[in-house]
Parts: structure tokens; sequence; C-alpha cells
């Protein structure tokens, strides 16, 4: 005798948001952390980076509250497709003015800060490339996805 085994639907949306929640989760502890580094070690680590304290203190200040609306975006029954649309191009546009930085020697960083710089923004891009993959993967209907056999 043959069962077969389809998840309800509730289960296969959930399973078709767990990219978007998982991408917004680890955007959001990255940005948490760099955010609470910066607002917090900004003042000692002007020298070394070679960027402004007031900068690294004010983009720390801005991932701290940009972490917090990702958890939030996350963390919602339904995650909402608008807002990681919005998420996503934001990172895009924070990679790009990252790479449009670092080439530029925006308030002359050291080679510590243009690593830094372009590290993060690597990271970055990827956040948005998982979040661009989650919403391309919930988007299917649920036959699209692969059934387990």
């Amino acid at each position: 005798m043959t069962t077969n085994h389809l998840p309800s639907t509730r289960a296969t949306g959930q399973d078709r948001s767990r990219l978007l929640r998982l991408s917004l989760t680890l955007d959001a502890a990255a940005s948490g952390a760099l955010g609470v580094l910066l607002a917090t070690a900004g003042n000692l680590l002007d020298d070394p980076l070679g960027i402004p304290a007031a900068v690294l203190v004010g983009v720390g200040g801005f991932l701290v509250a940009y972490a917090a609306a990702l958890w939030f975006i996350g963390s919602r029954p339904k995650v909402s497709r608008p807002a990681v649309r919005v998420v996503a191009a934001g990172n895009l546009l924070w990679v790009a003015a990252s790479v449009i930085a670092a080439a530029a020697g925006w308030w002359s960083p050291t080679t510590l800060g243009t690593a830094l710089v372009l590290a993060q923004a690597a990271a970055v891009a990827l956040f948005a490339e998982l979040q661009l993959t989650g919403l391309r993967r919930s988007r299917r209907p649920a036959a699209w996805q692969e059934q387990p056999r």
C-alpha cells in the first residue's frame, strides 16, 4: 500500500518562505553585529580603518535600526514580499555605494578600511541574492516545489 504524503498548504507555504526568513535572519544578525561594533567602537576604529568616527558611529546606529526592521519583517506570520523586495533593492544599493566609496577612496581609508568596506559589501550582496532567490522560490506554485520521494 502506497500512501502519498504531500505537505499541507500551510506547510508548503512555510517551506517556500523558509529561505526568505533565513536570509532576513542572517542579514539582521550580521547587520546588528556590525552595527553594534561600529556604534560602540567607532571612535577606536577610525584610525585603523581611516574612516571618520562620526561616519562609523552613524553607520553603526543605522545598521542597528536596520537589523531590527529585518528581524520584524522576517518574524511576521507571513513574510511580506514587497518588504523583502525593498530590502533586497536597498541591499543592492548598499553594495553599489560601498564599492563606489572604496574605489573613490572616500574618507581616505586604510587598506584594512578598504578591505572591510569591500568584505561587508560582498556579504550584503550574498544576502540580496538569497533574498531574491527566496522571492522567486516562494512565488512558484506548490506543484513546482520538489516533493519528497
